[in-house]
C-alpha cells in the first residue's frame, strides 16, 4: 500500500467521525455559506500567478516549518504579492487544520484555497463553511463521477474548483468541464518523485479556456518563466517558502524578482 492510499483510508474515517460530530445540518447555517466567494482564477490573471501555501509538514519532508504561525505567514504572503494562499487542512500527515483555514480567512483580502483530500460532498460544504473560495479536487482519489458531481456542488456553493491531475489517463479520463484551474501535480503521490517535466508534457493537452497551474517542485524564478512557455498561468509554491527563516519575505522577493511590485 502506497502513502496516497493510506492517507485516503484514513480520510475516509476521519470523515465518517466528524458528520457525527458536526453534521451537515450545522454547517449549513454558517454564515460563512453566503458570503461572496473571491475569484482565485481572476486573481492568477490579474496578478502574480503565485499561489503561497502555508504547510507545516508533509509525508515526505516530515517537518517543514513548525516555527511560524499562520496569520504571520499569510499576511506576508498577501503583502507580497501572492494571488492566492493555499492552506492544508488534513492534521495526520500534514499538521494542517480546519481552525488554520478559518483563521487565514479572517486576515485576507485575497482568495483562499482548501487545499485537502477530498472524497466526500460533506468537506465541500466544510470549506464553505470555513471561508474557502476554491478547493483542491484530486483525480487520483476520485472516479470521474466524483469529479464531476462535486466539482457541480462546489460551484452551487460559489466556490471554484482546482482539479489536480499527475498523468495524461487522469486528465483523459476526467470531466473538464465544471473546472476552473487544471493543476499538474509535478510531484507522484505515490513515490514522491518530482519532474517539472509532467507540467510541460501535460500542458499542451489541457483546454485553452481553463486555467493551467503548476504544482510542487518550484523553487526558482527560472522554472515559472520556462513553465510560462508553456501557458501555466498559476504556480503553487509552498515548501520553497515555508522552509526559509521569513516565508512572507521568501514570497516577496521571489514575486519581486518575477518582475511584480509588491
Amino acid at each position: 500500500m502506497n502513502i496516497l492510499d493510506k492517507i485516503i483510508i484514513d480520510k475516509r474515517e476521519e470523515v465518517a467521525s466528524k458528520k457525527k460530530l458536526i453534521p451537515l445540518s450545522y454547517l449549513v447555517k454558517s454564515p460563512l455559506l453566503e458570503r461572496e466567494a473571491l475569484s482565485l482564477s481572476q486573481s492568477i490573471l490579474d496578478g502574480s500567478g503565485i499561489i503561497a501555501e502555508f504547510k507545516r509538514r508533509s509525508p515526505s519532508k516530515q517537518v517543514i516549518n513548525h516555527r511560524d504561525g499562520i496569520i504571520e505567514v499569510v499576511r506576508g504572503y498577501e503583502n507580497a504579492g501572492a494571488s492566492g494562499i493555499s492552506v492544508l487542512t488534513d492534521t495526520k500527515y500534514f499538521g494542517g487544520s480546519l481552525d488554520d483555514l478559518i483563521q487565514a480567512r479572517d486576515h485576507l483580502n485575497i482568495p483562499l484555497l482548501r487545499k485537502e483530500f477530498i472524497i466526500d460532498p460533506y468537506q465541500i460544504y466544510e470549506a464553505k463553511a470555513f471561508g474557502a473560495d476554491a478547493i483542491l479536487l484530486i483525480a487520483a482519489v476520485l472516479s470521474p463521477e466524483e469529479v464531476t458531481l462535486f466539482s457541480q456542488l462546489a460551484h452551487e456553493l460559489d466556490v471554484e474548483v482546482l482539479l489536480e491531475v499527475h498523468n495524461e489517463d487522469e486528465l483523459k479520463r476526467s470531466d473538464l468541464d465544471h473546472v476552473d484551474l487544471i493543476g499538474v501535480n509535478n510531484r507522484n503521490l505515490k513515490t514522491f518523485e518530482v519532474s517539472l517535466e509532467t507540467s510541460k508534457k501535460l500542458s499542451s493537452m489541457i483546454p485553452d479556456d481553463k486555467i493551467k497551474i503548476s504544482e510542487s517542485g518550484i523553487s526558482s524564478v527560472e522554472s515559472i518563466l520556462t513553465l510560462k512557455q508553456f501557458g501555466h498561468k498559476g504556480f503553487l509554491i509552498g515548501e520553497n517558502f515555508m522552509k526559509s527563516d521569513d516565508p512572507g519575505k521568501s514570497a516577496a522577493e521571489f514575486i519581486v524578482a518575477l518582475g511584480y511590485e509588491n
